[in-house]
């Protein structure tokens, strides 16, 4: 016998080791599974809390209010006058923040409003009304 002329054959264990459960029918190995030593996803320690009730919100500041404001001559902006700009597809949350400084007196629509923006809203004249 030499090299040249050996074929490949799958007799005996057929290309399966002897005996463990590897050579068994029906043999599969779960996901993760390391050869009985600790796996990765075991050994890396976990951190943090995800709290399951967090609400994601899309912020949109009062500067951005006052240019729309300006632009589009509105007293009035709810969620119907930020999607018509695009700032928003109508599916997110959206929350006023204090960012900047609004001159005009405006009625503002909106899920959320931080402190300083409802006060800066009311400063002004305007109304800001939770959805």
């Amino acid at each position: 016998m030499k090299l040249n002329n050996l074929k490949p054959g799958l007799g005996g264990t057929s290309t399966r080791g002897h005996k463990g459960a590897k050579a068994r029918s029906g043999y599969k190995r779960k996901i993760g599974f390391e050869g009985g030593q600790m796996p990765l996803q075991r050994r890396v320690p976990k951190a943090g809390f995800k709290n399951i009730n967090h609400k994601e919100y899309f912020a949109v500041n009062l500067s951005t209010l006052q240019k729309l404001a300006e632009e589009k001559n509105l007293t009035k902006i709810g969620i119907a006058e930020l999607i018509a700009a695009g700032l928003t597809n109508g599916k997110e949350l959206v929350k006023v923040l204090g960012n900047g400084e609004l001159k005009a007196k405006v009625d503002v629509e909106a899920n959320a409003f931080s402190k300083t923006a409802e006060e800066a809203i009311k400063a002004v004249g305007g109304n800001a009304t939770k959805i």
